[in-house]
């Protein structure tokens, strides 16, 4: 593995490349993947995981509540329990990353 900095790709960047490769206009490919964001995003406000096969798990995780410092008194405080979105990559896309190393 290297210690150089990954370039990230953008919403925009990634709308283009998806575009290109299906031959669709970025105005509809807009659309679509802001649809699949907001299904992703519904299912998982309502306690469901999204199983996309080849690619990975999205899911709510649950972090216990916990104590904490208050980094500008020192006091100590509690943190309540939070859900989070969570994703477990699938082992084909874990393969592909591996690959490209």
């Amino acid at each position: 593995m290297t210690t150089e900095k990954a370039a990230s790709m953008q919403k925009t960047e990634f709308i283009k490349e998806v575009a290109t490769r299906t031959e669709l206009s970025q105005k509809v490919t807009r659309q679509v993947i802001d649809a699949a964001f907001e299904v992703i995003s519904e299912a998982l406000a309502q306690g469901q995981r999204v199983t996309l096969t080849g690619f990975g798990t999205f899911e709510v995780r649950t972090r216990q509540a916990r104590e904490g410092v208050n980094p500008q008194t020192g006091q100590k405080m509690k943190i309540a329990a939070t859900r989070t979105p969570g994703f477990t990559a699938s082992s084909t896309l874990k393969e592909k990353i591996k690959q490209e190393e």
